[in-house]
């Protein structure tokens, strides 16, 4: 099992991990610190680890010809996939007949093992499984599918984005000074959420850290080849990484690291909570 890390700050990529995300600026949403491609060449020529992009923004017509240019330079440079949402990508990736492997990034789309496996005969490495299927199903999925999974454990999940400026149209509604950022609650759940606008429009965030530490040595036994942590809102990120870096290596047998990261919260959002739809 392998450790993927996503830091808010630029500095914490040097961090003893086995992978690090970056997010391509301009070309990606739902993230916090941004990369532009000049920048993560000179990463890839300072590390080992390995180094996943993320262009999970949905493409416009006139993004394509950028992208077609951004993807032929990642091919030439040492990375081991691009997380995608929009499927131009896969498109692209097979029409320049290019050596770059993929991540299927379809959030909420990425639960369940035949269409997986499907995505898997197109060509694709990897799938980021979704954020709202539960543990067991999650295990399900890494035995049936020959597709290589990663799971979120830690962070404060991504939930949604828009292409709309909606905080700086709240504000202007309001007649005052527009900010970034911004703290809703949702009155049915009661829930908090953290909106963060740039010029790709607004992302949304649980106001809740999702502490999935407990169950990573489940993940092990299955044979899960990739585990992700996001920096964003979480405090001694850094020594959270270093620990899970020696709990994993040990074969996660210490359960004093799952005690003491009892810590982030009790939120295992839907690890172990189905999700069922009723008509009322």
């Amino acid at each position: 099992m392998k450790l993927l890390i996503e830091t808010s700050n630029k500095n914490d990529i040097d961090l003893d991990c086995d992978g690090i995300i970056l997010p391509l600026k301009d070309y990606s949403v739902e993230s916090i610190t941004y990369y532009t491609l000049d920048e993560i060449e000179v990463i890839s020529k300072k590390t080992n680890k390995e180094i996943f992009i993320k262009i999970n923004k949905n493409l416009m017509n006139k993004d394509i010809p950028n992208i077609k240019d951004i993807l032929i330079k990642l091919d030439k440079i040492k990375i081991s996939g691009i997380f995608f949402y929009d499927l131009a990508i896969l498109q692209l990736v097979r029409e320049l007949n290019l050596s770059i492997n993929l991540v299927w990034n379809q959030t909420h789309m990425v639960n369940n093992y035949k269409t997986c496996d499907y995505y898997y005969s197109k060509g694709i490495k990897y799938a980021l499984l979704g954020k709202e299927i539960t543990l067991e199903e999650i295990q399900d999925i890494i035995r049936k599918s020959k597709i290589n999974c990663m799971v979120e454990v830690v962070s404060k999940p991504s939930v949604a984005v828009s292409y709309r400026h909606l905080i700086t149209n709240y504000y202007k509604d309001l007649g005052k000074t527009s900010t970034n950022k911004l703290q809703i609650k949702e009155k049915v759940s009661g829930l908090k959420f953290d909106l963060e606008e740039d010029n790709n429009g607004t992302s949304f965030f649980l106001d809740t850290i999702t502490n999935g530490t407990s169950i990573i040595k489940d993940l092990y036994q299955a044979n899960c080849p990739y585990i992700i942590m996001r920096e964003y809102g979480i405090d001694n990120f850094k020594e959270l990484v270093a620990d899970t870096m020696k709990y994993t290596s040990n074969k996660c047998i210490d359960d004093d690291y799952i005690n003491k990261y009892k810590k982030l919260g009790d939120s295992t959002n839907f690890f172990f909570k189905k999700t069922i739809y009723k008509v009322k």
